[in-house]
């Protein structure tokens, strides 16, 4: 016999105040579409699945504008940004029309733009999808990956209890 979940005993104002008090890292995971133009999203929903095989996972609405591109494509990057790249993480949140515009970035081994300066990078194989809610789970297996040289010396760029902070020593 499979139990179901009761229904929730919260609103979702209250849902999003709890989830708010984790603290998370920002990334953004960047792609190309089909006819190959650069596509690139904010995203906070990024952990680390498995050391073997290297997996990752990140979501995505599905209403987004960039979902037909991260479902079509092989391969995606997600990079981690530094405290010093909150212009990034609002351009790649908010931006309509080419977010790439002006944005220094070099094509990774299979082509996906990896973005200067970013703290660590995961260059990836979009290795299974779960549509899950208004959301679509991404499992990304790690082909390639990098950190910043002068990371430990850079703060990392973390959102909490909506608004966006940067992490530093206790």
């Amino acid at each position: 016999m499979t139990r179901r979940a009761s229904p929730p005993n919260f609103d979702e104002a209250s849902f999003r105040r709890a989830l708010g008090q984790f603290t998370t890292g920002v990334t953004v995971i960047t792609t190309r579409s089909p006819d190959g133009e650069l596509v690139g999203v904010t995203a906070s929903s990024f952990n680390s699945v498995s050391l073997d095989p290297p997996l990752v996972l990140w979501s995505l609405a599905t209403r987004s504008a960039s979902m037909p591109a991260f479902r079509a494509n092989s391969h995606y990057v997600v990079n981690v940004l530094a405290a010093s790249q909150l212009d990034l993480c609002k351009r790649f949140a908010t931006v309509k029309g080419d977010r790439f515009a002006g944005v220094a970035h070099a094509a990774g081994d299979s082509g996906m733009p990896v973005l200067d300066g970013a703290l660590a990078w995961f260059e990836c194989h979009n290795r299974s999808r779960y549509d899950e809610g208004d959301h679509v789970i991404f499992v990304g297996e790690v082909e390639r990956c990098g950190i910043l040289d002068e990371a430990g010396e850079f703060a990392p760029l973390v959102f909490q209890n909506g608004g966006f902070h940067r992490l530093g020593p206790l």
